[in-house]
């Protein structure tokens, strides 16, 4: 169980038990050199695929979201339902292809913002992250 010593420690700070389950989601999640994006359901079929084991969404949901609140995964909103998850949770930009419904981190020397607005009275900016939709160029 040596090598699971990170991930059972990652678990149970999430509050979570360290089952045989959660604990190939997080091989699936963190044993890998890219970042990972992700949906609920394409998480399901990596870890399906992967482990060649079904697992239920429900798993699937409650340790993403566990994880996300304790700042493991990043989560990003589009399109009003699509929800992805990211495992570099540092400020970074996304291309975001509406046709593949993908994720591809830009690299941060690559956005230049020269101007940004005046934030309403009592706020400041926590952060800015762009988002640029693509599609093929047909």
């Amino acid at each position: 169980m040596g090598q699971y010593k990170f991930h059972i420690e990652r678990l149970r700070s999430s509050g979570l038990r360290p089952t045989k389950q959660r604990l190939a989601i997080c091989k699936v999640l963190f044993d890998r050199k890219e970042t990972f994006h992700f949906t609920i359901d394409k998480l399901k079929k990596t870890f399906e695929k992967g482990t060649k084991k079904k697992i239920s969404v429900a798993t699937l949901y409650n340790t993403v979201h566990a994880f996300k609140e304790k700042g493991y995964l990043k989560e990003i909103s589009l399109k009003g339902n699509q929800t992805f998850f990211d495992t570099n949770t540092k400020n970074h930009h996304h291309f975001y292809d509406e046709h593949m419904s993908q994720l591809v981190d830009i690299d941060d020397k690559n956005v230049s913002i020269n101007y940004l607005p005046k934030t309403p009275s009592g706020k400041k900016i926590k952060s800015i992250e762009v988002l640029v939709k693509i599609e093929d160029n047909n």
